[in-house]
């Protein structure tokens, strides 16, 4: 299929790039990048020689009715104002988050700006039938990385805890931040230190963690999410904690969550004793998860990790891209890490 990969000089258009380049059935015709376009991609991206010779494209020369598939890439609030140059039968992945929210208060309170609907949401193991209503569209909503590992992380538990007093604590690889230049983000300001951000419960993901939980729980759904910048290029961990509705041993949590995901080929409940490892998952669309239970304060206790550019961003986009056009949804995608 003729693809299109618009905002491909950012880390998650490079992690899409880079996979695309072995995909069975994708192939970029039309890379595109706003203040590097007439670059060569290789200039931005040295690690993907499969590109060399080949210049980002401006996205005004992309003939969309000549592509079949579209990726977009781009900072939030930009997807909107280009769906009207692109055909309607063309299928469109967003990894942005410009379709992910359903209540527009909500967009307006943690992004700003117009409100542009919404599409259906990209988390195919989220819950029963949700990898069935991606198949049916033609449009997906990419969900945000810290997102993703969280709503999975507490899926399998909505019937066992308090889900109106979830806490959540995630760290976050600085490609998390995108790739352009701030003080806070040079190697000198980030190595050896670790700093929270948007802190106090306004990050931008609260509202789509809390829209994917209640949908599937049926109900109301309060998360208080702290993030951190970690002294990492890419990965997430999540620590999720909420009351129990009931005493349960970690055996039976860890037996509930081993059941919830046991047909879910890209997530991996732990063993017992096994801790998820972000440097595991670099350059996979795979999900670890470890369960345990703080039998002193009788609170579920879930440690989650991801590659942020990966299950958080490009792979989990190609994963949706390959549902929506019928492939095996692994198509092109890896389930082992590169590790340390």
């Amino acid at each position: 299929m003729k693809t299109a990969v618009i905002g491909g000089s950012g880390y998650a258009g490079g992690e899409l790039l880079r996979l695309l380049a072995v995909h069975p059935f994708f192939h970029v015709i039309n890379v595109s990048a706003h203040t590097n376009a007439g670059e060569a991609i290789t200039s931005v991206h040295p690690h993907l020689q499969s590109y060399a010779g080949r210049t980002f494209d401006t996205v005004e020369s992309i003939d969309f009715s000549a592509v079949e598939l579209v990726f977009l890439a781009l900072p939030h609030g930009e997807s909107a104002a280009l769906i009207a140059k692109i055909p309607t039968d063309v299928k469109i992945v967003d990894l942005g988050a410009d379709f992910r929210l359903e209540d527009s208060s909500k967009w307006e309170k943690y992004y700003r700006g117009n409100h542009a609907g919404a599409w259906v949401y990209g988390l195919p193991e989220l819950c029963e039938g949700q990898r069935e209503a991606i198949t049916k569209e033609t449009r997906v909503a990419n969900p945000g990385c810290y997102a993703t590992s969280i709503s999975l992380g507490v899926a399998p538990a909505v019937d066992i805890i308090d889900i109106s007093d979830i806490v959540v604590v995630a760290a976050s690889g600085t490609t998390g931040a995108g790739r352009n230049a701030k003080i806070n983000l040079i190697g000198s300001e980030v190595m050896g230190s670790l700093t929270s951000y948007k802190f106090g419960g306004v990050h931008q993901h609260t509202p789509e963690i809390e829209q994917a939980l209640a949908a599937l729980s049926g109900k109301n759904v309060k998360i208080s999410f702290t993030p951190i910048l970690a002294p990492m290029p890419r990965g997430i961990l999540s620590t999720i904690t909420a009351k129990l509705i009931a005493p349960l041993t970690t055996e039976s949590a860890h037996a509930v969550f081993s059941k919830a995901y046991e047909n879910e080929y890209f997530v991996d409940v732990l063993p017992l004793g096994q801790m998820p490892k972000t440097a595991a998952l670099t350059g996979s669309n795979k999900v670890q998860i470890q369960v345990a239970v703080d039998e002193h304060t009788n609170r579920l206790i879930i440690s989650v990790a991801i590659d942020n550019l990966g299950k958080g961003a490009a792979s989990q986009a190609i994963q949706n891209a390959n549902l929506i056009c019928g492939f095996h949804e692994g198509a092109g995608l890896s389930a082992d890490g590169l590790g340390a």
